[in-house]
This record gives structure tokens, C-alpha cells and sequence, in this order.
């Protein structure tokens, strides 16, 4: 029995010991990977030629490999934007140490960067395009994801909406090239192109990605390059790219955290309750019976020191075939506006799976997202500027919450209708909430012809769904809903949007010529459809103080065919031309056609500086094409409408009163605006590619502007109607350079700068020959009606129209005295001046980083140059006038010392400022700890945001993009701590 089982179970034995001995005699290879300065390269792949076998370095660049058996062995070292390293290797029965350096791949030449319906290689783009990668991306307590590039791209501002929690900024590319329709760029998400519009109960298109699951932005400026999308292309095109796992990669799981704490930078100068009493008893004795005896800074009362918290979790690798990457995000942001904050849960996950030998590849994007949101009345910015200091925050026992507020025995609500608000009542005695769930998602299927493998097919289906809903409550003793027993405000919308790509892409080495040809042709289907149900308004006892209004439902549809030929010869010479046929249901004439050529030549490749040490790239760009503009925010311009009349628009009959309706204005034959491009650049390199750049020229002409414009007199449906009419022209010049500037084994020093100059005027604004009319807009606080902004020919959009104010020989303005521009002995509107633009004329970003072993140091700065800004608070409350104007007393700002006005004085350019800036935007400093404990990477980072500004301008904030300073939420200046940990 014994020698039986020994005979049927001994070939296991002896296997079990050969195992064990073969064990014993493998091998491993360990180490380190590193740039050519030194610096560690964490997530490089390494790779045993021919097999399976594989790693990933950790945080610290190190890495290690075990089971491999001895011999010889190529170990291939892969890091995007290097060149990879095919490494010979003798394994031997111990442990291999290798230090590896990876070369700098002639500035990322054949890196392969994200284009429209595809990807290209670096060196064979024809186009402007801008790339900003993980590595290039601001530090700190990011919450939206535009803040990662701020400052980082040529010719691409960011203007920051304002400081509430998760609030956007403006993006603008080469100054936009619209007057009325949308100026904003076109956002694509993995694929998928979002509306621009937001959803009720957000304020930012992108405060719904997790900007810790960005991998990239390109941005895509010139029309050879933004074509390809057609009719939403005049505004450029900016493509975001999350991140994926690797295929064949173990787990690997990264933690971050960031906490922060912000603190307002300023207050407007207003009188102090000392100044403010003088001055109610020298200039309004029979009113000082009024003021208190409290001294209240009310800008004191409404900020607060406001905390914030962002967490990241993601889990990422790959099992076999399946690259995966799942992440979870958690962000609660309070503004320093007291009562605004920010809720957010968000989740992303990548899978991108391969079949069929790798001819079938597959990606699975989701990203999902709940956001809770208390929106903070920003109308308390400016109630804290005019209300009284000598006043008390509380009158503890009277009907308005406690709050004190200057009560008005004769009016219905027992408050004054005219008296500014209690500021710190108007936010706490209201709760402006919203919820908002928002998912975008694709499926993109590529594969590649079993009989043609040159030959793709691709299909990309899509999805964007979002809905929101929300409340803002007043309680019955609310100062401002006091009189309606409090007020219950409902709304909620609904916003789906359908994406359908397909297209076929050709991709062929003709090796005999030394040539390269790549064509793609396709057809896109984007559907866009919203829902906005009608809510009466209500009181909290549940009456209804007004009627529910008209409910919205609407839809717009575009149906696209494209097509884009591109054509390498001898690696040298370079020919892109593409073609977009676009239908929108928003116009009666449906169709449109946008092309574009692009021509380069890759000067760094011919015989004579090939081989050039000094020059390692030189490419000149030449590109012209025609984008369109279709977003004028209504989807049935073309089409008669009639509205229903609000108030008392009612026709009696007999007892009964019946609501009219009221027709619209509308031109049937709206149709698209379009803008031809021209561009000119020349991307460089310089000693093997430590210094690199571009410098581009462009020109564009807007034509059929989508224009809101007056309607001749004698039209009884509307004063002002869309239409096209008019055109703008914009030209300006870029200039990047990017440098490593010292690169040794300990230190590292690389610094980035770029500068743009813009200039946009309007050259036509009317169908009629020789008529030029002048169109005022820039509304303002204050007087009813009075606008300080215009559109007129010759000038920028949004140009500042004012009048030119008179000075004593102190440079004391002198209150009433403009300068009588006509000479007619009077101050008319034939006086006021169209002068200066909210527009900066030039725009710089420097960025700086500094590395010594495992500490780095980096900075950005910013700078605006030629924008100006008009104070509306300082023209709002400037003035006497605004102290004792009935029963109750206002503040004024302290600029009222300096002119003594005694009156409103808003129409004079004397409130325009020169509101050009420095600003530093980012300082971080930190430390890489390495391995703390065996497979866990340790690194720390201290961060400050916007942590000085240097200005002329008399106001809080330089940076407002209207160029109207109003009720402004200011931005904070934040401290940051963050930690990131990888296992």
C-alpha cells in the first residue's frame, strides 16, 4: 500500500522539489528609473521582452521584478514623452541592481497627443494645439477643473467667476470671435461634447468632474485644427482626457487629501462709524437723531474663515486584457461668504478591455456626480458696504428675526422698502439649496479590419444626463419676505444629451516613398433636450403669493458629416485638409460647410539641421479655415412665437379678465455665423530639446454676427431681435517657451512663460451701407436704466461709454464737469466718450519648479495688461447723497473724502480704472518621504492660492471679466496641506 501511493503521488514530490529548487535559483532585477536630470520617474512600466512579466515603478521611481530565471533577458522601459529603453540584462540566481535613465524623446515628438475624432503624433500636427499633461498642472485645493491650467496656455484666458464654492471661470481662447452667441470653447469629455449652458442649481459646466481624474487638456486653437467639430469650433475646442489604468499592471492604490482654509483678501474702504457719524452731523444734522451707538464692520460680519476638504481615492491597474481604473472623490468647500458651500460626491471608472487578438478595443468611461450646493446672496456684499456701522448686527425681541433692520411704521411690512437690508439677516434668513446628479458616459468601440488592419472602424455612443432641483426659503420674519409670510421658491430642471459617432479611419506607412497618409470620414448625431417645470411661489404657510409660470420644454438636434486627410512625405512635409458638414434644427436653412488646409514644414528634419546639436526641432504652420456658431441660447429663433402676457396684460370681457398673448419677434432666415482663420506658427527646440516653444499669428473675421440688435421704429411685436448682422475681426500673437535651465543629478530648475497679444474690434453692425449704430449695453446698479458699456464700429465689444470727467488744478474731480465733447455749450449724450475695453490687450503666465532631491519648490504668476474695470461700488456709494437719502442712513465708500460729491455721479469715466495686474496664483512646496513602510509611498504638499495681487485698481478685485465691479463674491486667498499616498 505504502510503495503504491508512494508510486502514485512520488512525480508530485519531485516536482514540488524541482519547484522549490528552481525558485532558489531565480532571480531579480531591482532598482531605480530616472530623467536624464535625475529626477525620479514614478509609473514608468517595465517590461521582459517577450513575456508577461512586468512592474511598475513606485512614487520614488524605484522598482522591483522576482521570479525570472537566469539568463539573458531585453528589459524594456516604457515612460510617455521619453524613449524607451531596450535594456540587455543577465539575470543572475540573486538580485540585479539598475539605475536607469530614460532620455527626453526630442520634446515629446512622437508623443502622441488627442485631436478631433482621433489621435495624432506631435511632430505631425499642422494645427495650434496646446497640451498640459498631470505634470504641468497648478498644485493646491483644486475644486473645478479649469483651475489645473490657469495661466499655462498661450492665447487661453481664465477669469474666475468670483470665490463661492465651485464657481467657474470664463474661458475665453484668443478672445472669443461672437458678439451675442456664446464665446465659450467647446468642451469634450472623453469624447463626448457637453453643453455649454448650465444646469439650474450649478454655476460651473465642470464643477462635475473630479478634477483628480484628469490626465490632460488639449487645447486646439486655429481653425486647421478645430474644424473638424464644425458648427461649435469658432470659439476653440478644449479636449479633456481622464485617466486609465495599464494593461498587465499590478493594483496599485493612490489616496490624496487636501485641506485648506480660506480668508478674505480685502474690503472695500468704506467710513469707519466715527467717520460715518461726522458725517451725518456735518452734512445731515436734522437726521443724526438716527445713528447708533454700535461700531460694526459689516464686511467683518458677512466673510468668515471658511475650511475645505477634498478626498481621493483610486484604484488602478490591469488583469490580463482589462486595463481598469475606479476612483471615488469627496469635496465639502464653505465659501468664505458665510452660509455658501459646496457638497460633492463623485465617482469615476475606466475599463478598456481588448478582443480578438487586439484587434476589438473597448472604453468604458463613466463619471458620476452628486452635488449639494447653498448659494449665499451675494447681494450681502454690497448691503455690507451701504449699511449704517453705527448700527447693531442684532436687535434682539423685534418681528425680524432678531435681526436689526430700519423699521417703517407706515409701510405694509412694517420695514422700510427703501433701506438697505441687514447684511448678515440677508444670509442667514435665507436658504437658496440645490441638488444636482449629473452622469456622462461612453462606450467607444475601435476596431481594427482582420483583412485590413490599416483600416478603423469606430463607433462612440454617448451620453450626458443631468437633473437638478431645489428650494429657497425665507422665514416668516425675514426682513425681505416679512410682508408675504416668508416665501418657499421651488425649481428643478432636466437636461439629456444623446451622442451617436461613427467613423472610419485609415492609417498607412507607404515605406517606399518614405510617406505617411491618415483619413478619416465619419457622421455624428448630438441631441440636446430640456425640461423646466413651472412652480407657484409660495408662503411657508403654503398660500400662493404668485402663479406658476409657463413650463419649458425644448430640443435642438445636430446631424454632422466630416471627413479629414492627412499627409506626411518623407517626414518632412505636411498636409492636413478636413471638412465638416453641419444640420441644427435651431435654423430654417439647416446646413452649413466648414473646411480648413493646413499646411507644415518640418525644417529640423532637412540635411542641414538634422544633426544639429544646437537646433532639435524646427516646424513652420500654415493654416486657414472656416468655423461655424450656432448657440445663441434659443433653439426656435426662426420660428413665430408667442409669449404670455404677464401681470395686468389681460382683456376684459364682462366679468371675466383673460391673459393675452403676446407674438414675438423672429427672422425666419437666421442662419449660421461663421469665422475664417488664418494662422501662421513655428514650434521650436534647442539643445535636445531643453528649451521648446511656438510662436503663432493669427486673423479671424466673424461674419453674419448672431446679433441682438434694435428693430426699426414702427414694429410693434419686439425692440431688439436676433438676427445676423455685422462682423468682428481679431488678430494677435503667441509666444511659449518652455526650459530646463538647470539639470543636475540633485537640482533641478525648469521654468515655462508665455505671452499673447489680442486685439478685437468690431468692423460693421448693420445690413444698411454707411449706418452705424451705437448699441448700449453694461447695465449698472443704481440709476434705472443707466448702461456704461456700448457696441459701435471701430472699437472692442463691450467697450466703456462715459463721460470725460473734468479735474481742478489739485486733480480733484469736479462734481458735474464733463468735458462738452461737441462744443455746444450743453452735456448730452453727443458727449459721452466710447473709450478703453474690459478686455486685457495682453495676457502673461510664468510658471517656475525647483527640485533638490526630495524637496520641490513651484510657483505660477499671472499678469493681465490694458484691461479696465468700472467701480460701480465706488460709483454706487461714493457720494453724500447716498448718507441720509429718508428714514433711515446708508454708508458711503471713503473715496467720498477725496471727491466730496454730493451727488450720483455714475456716468463718469472718473469710476474706470486702469485694472492691469500681477497676480501670484500658486506657491507650493513639497517633500517625497519615498517608501515609509515597505510598499507605501509618502509625499507632502503645502500650498497657498492667489497670494498677492499688484494693481492700480481702486477697487477690491482687478479680475472681473463684464469689467463692471458689482456685488462681486472676492476670491479667497487659501492655505492648503495635502498628502498623497500610493500602495
Amino acid at each position: 500500500m505504502k510503495k503504491s501511493i508512494l508510486f502514485k503521488y512520488g512525480w508530485l514530490l519531485c516536482f514540488m522539489l524541482m519547484s522549490l529548487y528552481t525558485y532558489a535559483q531565480s532571480g531579480s532585477i531591482s532598482g531605480r528609473v530616472a530623467d536624464d536630470t535625475g529626477q525620479p520617474l514614478p509609473g514608468a512600466t517595465l517590461v521582459v521582452a517577450g513575456t508577461t512579466k512586468n512592474t511598475q515603478t513606485d512614487g520614488s521611481g524605484n522598482f522591483h521584478l522576482a521570479g525570472l530565471s537566469p539568463g539573458n533577458i531585453t528589459l524594456e522601459v516604457h515612460y510617455i514623452g521619453y524613449q524607451t529603453l531596450k535594456q540587455p540584462v543577465t539575470v543572475t540566481a540573486g538580485n540585479v541592481v539598475l539605475n536607469i535613465v530614460l532620455v527626453t524623446d526630442q520634446q515629446g515628438l512622437n508623443e502622441v497627443v488627442v485631436i478631433g475624432y482621433g489621435t495624432a503624433k506631435k511632430s505631425d500636427v499642422t494645427g495650434a494645439i496646446a497640451t498640459i499633461s498631470t505634470k504641468d498642472f497648478n498644485k493646491g485645493a483644486i475644486t473645478t477643473p479649469d483651475q489645473l491650467i490657469t495661466g499655462k496656455v498661450a492665447g487661453v484666458t481664465l477669469t474666475n467667476n468670483g470665490g463661492a464654492p465651485g464657481a467657474g471661470s470664463t474661458i475665453r481662447i484668443r478672445g472669443g470671435a461672437s458678439l451675442n452667441a456664446s464665446n465659450d470653447p467647446l468642451i469634450v469629455i472623453d469624447g463626448v461634447p457637453i453643453d455649454n449652458n448650465t444646469i439650474t442649481g450649478s454655476s460651473n459646466i465642470l464643477s462635475f468632474i473630479n478634477p483628480n481624474d484628469i490626465e490632460s487638456f488639449n487645447v486646439l486653437k486655429d481653425a486647421s485644427a478645430t474644424a473638424i467639430f464644425g458648427s461649435r469650433a469658432s470659439n476653440g475646442v478644449i479636449l479633456i482626457t481622464t485617466k486609465k489604468g495599464v494593461a498587465g499592471n499590478k493594483l496599485r492604490v493612490d489616496f490624496s487629501t487636501v485641506n485648506s482654509l480660506s480668508v478674505k483678501e480685502g474690503e472695500v474702504k468704506v467710513l469707519n462709524a466715527n467717520q460715518f457719524r461726522n458725517a451725518v452731523q456735518t452734512r445731515n444734522p436734522s437726521q443724526a437723531y438716527l445713528l447708533g451707538n454700535a461700531n460694526t464692520n459689516w464686511q467683518d460680519e458677512i466673510y468668515q474663515t471658511a475650511f475645505a476638504t477634498d478626498n481621493n481615492l483610486s484604484l488602478s491597474g490591469g488583469i490580463k486584457h482589462l486595463p481598469y481604473r475606479i476612483s471615488f472623490g469627496y469635496t465639502n468647500q464653505d465659501g468664505i461668504l458665510k452660509t455658501s458651500n459646496l457638497d460633492r460626491q463623485s465617482v469615476a471608472l475606466n475599463l478598456s478591455p481588448k478582443f480578438f487578438k487586439d484587434h476589438l478595443v473597448v472604453d468604458v468611461n463613466f463619471k458620476g456626480t452628486t452635488q449639494k450646493t447653498r448659494f449665499a446672496d451675494q447681494g450681502a456684499v454690497n448691503a455690507a458696504v451701504a449699511f449704517d456701522p453705527t448700527q447693531p448686527v442684532y436687535q434682539p425681541g423685534n418681528k425680524f428675526g432678531g435681526y436689526f433692520e430700519w423699521a417703517d411704521t407706515a409701510a405694509a411690512s412694517g420695514i422700510s422698502n427703501l433701506a438697505t437690508r441687514n447684511p448678515l439677516g440677508i444670509l442667514e434668513e435665507q436658504h437658496n439649496q440645490a441638488r444636482v446628479n449629473r452622469a456622462i458616459a461612453n462606450i467607444k468601440l475601435d476596431y481594427s479590419m482582420h483583412f485590413l488592419p490599416e483600416l478603423h472602424a469606430v463607433l462612440n455612443v454617448g451620453a450626458d444626463y443631468s437633473k437638478s432641483k431645489g428650494t429657497n426659503t425665507f422665514p416668516p420674519d425675514a426682513g425681505s419676505a416679512v410682508i408675504n409670510g416668508g416665501q418657499y421658491i421651488a425649481f428643478s430642471q432636466e437636461k439629456h444629451n444623446k451622442l451617436l459617432d461613427f467613423y472610419l479611419a485609415y492609417s498607412k506607412e507607404l515605406k517606399g516613398i518614405h510617406s505617411h497618409i491618415d483619413a478619416t470620414a465619419g457622421y455624428s448625431y448630438q441631441d440636446f433636450w430640456r425640461s423646466e417645470p413651472a412652480y407657484p411661489n409660495l408662503n411657508t404657510a403654503g398660500d400662493t403669493i404668485s402663479a406658476a409660470g409657463v413650463p419649458v420644454k425644448t430640443q435642438n438636434t445636430l446631424l454632422s458629416y466630416f471627413g479629414r486627410v492627412t499627409y506626411s512625405f518623407q517626414d518632412k512635409y505636411l498636409l492636413t485638409g478636413t471638412i465638416r458638414r453641419d444640420g441644427s434644427s435651431r435654423f430654417l436653412q439647416h446646413w452649413g460647410t466648414f473646411p480648413s488646409v493646413a499646411a507644415a514644414w518640418r525644417i529640423g528634419q532637412e540635411n542641414f539641421l538634422k544633426n544639429s546639436k544646437a537646433v532639435s526641432d524646427l516646424k513652420l504652420r500654415l493654416g486657414y479655415g472656416i468655423t461655424g456658431q450656432q448657440d445663441i441660447g434659443s433653439d426656435y429663433s426662426y420660428l413665430p412665437a408667442y409669449t404670455i402676457g404677464a401681470g395686468t396684460a389681460a382683456y376684459q370681457f364682462g366679468n371675466d379678465f383673460i391673459t393675452t398673448l403676446r407674438p414675438e419677434g423672429y427672422d425666419a432666415n437666421i442662419k449660421w455665423e461663421q469665422t475664417a482663420t488664418y494662422n501662421a506658427g513655428i514650434d521650436y527646440g534647442f539643445l535636445n530639446g531643453r528649451i521648446t516653444g511656438a510662436i503663432d499669428y493669427y486673423y479671424k473675421k466673424t461674419k453674419d454676427l448672431l446679433s441682438q440688435v434694435p428693430v426699426a421704429s414702427g414694429s410693434n411685436l419686439t425692440n431688439q431681435i436676433y438676427t445676423n448682422v455685422g462682423n468682428i475681426t481679431t488678430k494677435g500673437i503667441e509666444f511659449t517657451v518652455n526650459a530646463g535651465i538647470i539639470e543636475t543629478n540633485k537640482f533641478t530648475w525648469n521654468a515655462g512663460f508665455n505671452i499673447s497679444y489680442n486685439n478685437i474690434e468690431i468692423t460693421n453692425l448693420s445690413k444698411v451701407k454707411g449706418n452705424n449704430p451705437i448699441i448700449q449695453v453694461g447695465g449698472i446698479s443704481g440709476g434705472t436704466g443707466d448702461m456704461v458699456q456700448v457696441h459701435k464700429v471701430g472699437y472692442a465689444p463691450y467697450s466703456f461709454y462715459l463721460y470725460q470727467q473734468v479735474y481742478d488744478k489739485n486733480g480733484k474731480p469736479i462734481e458735474g464737469a464733463y468735458v462738452d465733447r461737441n462744443k455746444d455749450s450743453s452735456i448730452t449724450a453727443s458727449d459721452l466718450v466710447v473709450n478703453k475695453s474690459p478686455n486685457p490687450k495682453v495676457t502673461m503666465g510664468f510658471n517656475s519648479t525647483f527640485t533638490y532631491a526630495a524637496w520641490s519648490l513651484a510657483f505660477s504668476l499671472r499678469a493681465n495688461l490694458g484691461n479696465y474695470v468700472y467701480n460701480n461700488i465706488a460709483s454706487n456709494f461714493g457720494t453724500y447723497a447716498n448718507i441720509a437719502p429718508g428714514k433711515y442712513l446708508s454708508n458711503a465708500t471713503s473715496d467720498v473724502l477725496n471727491t466730496q460729491f454730493s451727488q450720483y455721479q455714475r456716468i463718469s469715466d472718473y469710476y474706470l480704472d486702469n485694472a492691469s495686474f500681477l497676480r501670484m496664483d500658486n506657491l507650493s512646496v513639497g517633500y517625497d518621504f519615498g517608501k515609509i513602510h515597505k510598499k507605501v509611498d509618502l509625499r507632502i504638499t503645502a500650498s497657498a492660492q492667489n497670494l498677492f495681487v499688484i494693481t492700480k485698481y481702486s477697487g477690491l478685485d482687478p479680475e472681473i471679466y463684464s469689467g463692471i465691479d458689482d456685488k462681486f463674491y472676492q476670491r479667497p486667498r487659501t492655505y492648503s496641506l495635502g498628502v498623497n499616498l500610493g500602495f
